[in-house]
C-alpha cells in the first residue's frame, strides 16, 4: 500500500490527485482539462481545452492500454490514479528514516526529479505548476521559490516539524525572511563544505534583489549541484520544468534551514 494521499495538509495537492466523477466522451470543462493535462504529460499528447471529444477518448484508450487497463475510453477513478501516480509518488514520505529536515528536503527534491515535474498546457500551468503554488497556474505563477519552498513544508510534513518558512512565492521574501531570521549566508561568507544539504540558492540579480531559487543537494569545490523549477537546461530562470544542474557560485546567496535542525 502507498501513502494516503488524503493525510496530506495540502488541499490543493490531493484536489489534483482526485477525480470528482468519471468522464468520458460529451463532457467538458477543468475536469477534462485535467485528464488531457495528464495524458500529455504521460506521453499521450492532446491538446487540453476541456472538450472530452474523439481525440481524447482515443488518447485515454491508448493509455489505458499501455497500463494493462480495459482500454473503455471513460476514466475512471482506476484511469485517473494511473494518470496522476508521477505526483502520488512526489508527495510520499521518504523510504527510510531521515536524520533532519535538510536531509528530508534533499530527499523530497529528488522524489519530484524523478517524475519529471513540468509545465502543460501554457506558460506556468499544468498540475504541477498548481501543486506548488497553492492550486495557481498562469502566466503569472512564476514557480521556482513556490517549488522549492513546498518542497520544504513537505519535508517538514513527514519530519512531523513545524514549516520553517513562510509560504510564499516570492525568491525576496524566502531571502529577505532568512535574513531577519538568521538564517541567511552571504554568497562572498559559504562554505560549501559546510552549508547544510537541503539549503536553498536564492541568485542575486542586484543587492537586495533575488528572481531564482532551488535546492542545493551536493557540492564540489567552487560549484554546487541543485535541483531547480521554472528552469530548463540552458539554466534560465524562466523555464518550463524541474532540472538538476551543476552551477556555479556567482551571484548566489543561500538560506539554510538551521533554525529546525537543533538538539
Amino acid at each position: 500500500m502507498g501513502f494516503d494521499v488524503d493525510n496530506l495538509p495540502f488541499p490543493w495537492v490531493r484536489r489534483e490527485l482526485e477525480l470528482e466523477r468519471e468522464l468520458a466522451r460529451g463532457n467538458r470543462g477543468a475536469a477534462v482539462e485535467r485528464v488531457q493535462e495528464w495524458l500529455t504529460l504521460n506521453g499521450v499528447a492532446v491538446v487540453v481545452d476541456g472538450l472530452f471529444g474523439p481525440a481524447t477518448e482515443y488518447a485515454v484508450r491508448r493509455f489505458q492500454s499501455r497500463r494493462g487497463l480495459e482500454a473503455s475510453g471513460v476514466v475512471d477513478e482506476t484511469t485517473f490514479a494511473e494518470l496522476a501516480e508521477p505526483l502520488r509518488l512526489a508527495v510520499e514520505p521518504p523510504e527510510r528514516r531521515v536524520s533532519s529536515v535538510d536531509a528530508a528536503v534533499v530527499d523530497a527534491a529528488r522524489r519530484h526529479l524523478r517524475q519529471r515535474p513540468r509545465e502543460v498546457g501554457g506558460a506556468n500551468r499544468g498540475p504541477w505548476v498548481r501543486a506548488y503554488m497553492e492550486g495557481n497556474d498562469g502566466p503569472g505563477f512564476l514557480w521556482c521559490a513556490g517549488f522549492a519552498a513546498f518542497l520544504v513544508r513537505q519535508a517538514a510534513f513527514h519530519c512531523t516539524l513545524s514549516d520553517p518558512l513562510r509560504p510564499t512565492f516570492s525568491c525576496d521574501v524566502l531571502a529577505r525572511d532568512a535574513q531577519t531570521e538568521d538564517r541567511f549566508v552571504p554568497g562572498g561568507e559559504v562554505d560549501l563544505d559546510t552549508l547544510p544539504r537541503g539549503s536553498l540558492f536564492v541568485q542575486r540579480r542586484s543587492p537586495g534583489d533575488w528572481n531564482h531559487t532551488g535546492i542545493v543537494i551536493a557540492a564540489m569545490g567552487e560549484v554546487m549541484e541543485t535541483i531547480e523549477g521554472n528552469t530548463n537546461e540552458g539554466g534560465d530562470r524562466e523555464g518550463f520544468e524541474v532540472v538538476r544542474r551543476i552551477r556555479r557560485l556567482e551571484n548566489k546567496d543561500f538560506v539554510t534551514l538551521r533554525s529546525i535542525n537543533q538538539p
